[in-house]
């Protein structure tokens, strides 16, 4: 016993004579600096964005329902503007899955390249109309969150996929 209340003295010792106060909140303000960013740097749940209708502007060529309009540049499957919601909302009776993948797309009118997060509405069956397969920024899969082929679905209460919308994040830099 006494070799463990030797240690343990010297232990202490070691530490009080080696750290101080101003380490101590040097540390702690580390751990908090770390702490406010790691949510910011987990780009994992969009969902708040997802859910923020954006409304088209008249900067924003092209017909929402068709494969060639310039925000799905990287989509694969089934747009919602054709299912009942937009390019940036999900059918009524669906939800926006918690987790999405990215892409790049340049917007024609005004030649800036812009950062879109794909997200799948889930919850219903598929809505079958207006099947897109574009691939222009995709990734392989040992990169998932710049991969179109996973079913994202996985991260919402019900895996049923429905359909995709394509939400602008920000410009590329």
């Amino acid at each position: 016993m006494k070799f463990l209340d030797r240690f343990f003295e010297r232990s202490s010792r070691h530490v009080a004579s080696t750290t101080g106060r101003r380490h101590f909140i040097a540390k702690f303000g580390s751990l908090l600096a770390i702490g406010t960013a790691a949510p910011v740097l987990l780009p994992i749940d969009r969902t708040s964005k997802a859910l923020a209708a954006e409304s088209p502007k008249a900067g924003d060529p092209g017909d929402p329902t068709s494969c060639d309009y310039w925000r799905y540049c990287s989509v694969d499957g089934f747009l919602c503007s054709c299912c009942g919601g937009s390019v940036t909302s999900c059918p009524p009776g669906t939800e926006v899955s918690h987790v999405t993948w990215v892409g790049t797309c340049r917007n024609p009118a005004d030649g800036i390249d812009y950062i879109i997060s794909y997200n799948d509405c889930c919850g219903k069956h598929s809505c079958g109309t207006c099947a897109c397969t574009r691939n222009d920024s995709e990734e392989p899969m040992y990169r998932p969150f710049n991969n179109n082929d996973i079913n994202w679905c996985l991260g919402a209460e019900s895996n049923v996929y429905n359909c995709t919308v394509a939400v602008i994040r920000g410009t590329a830099i």
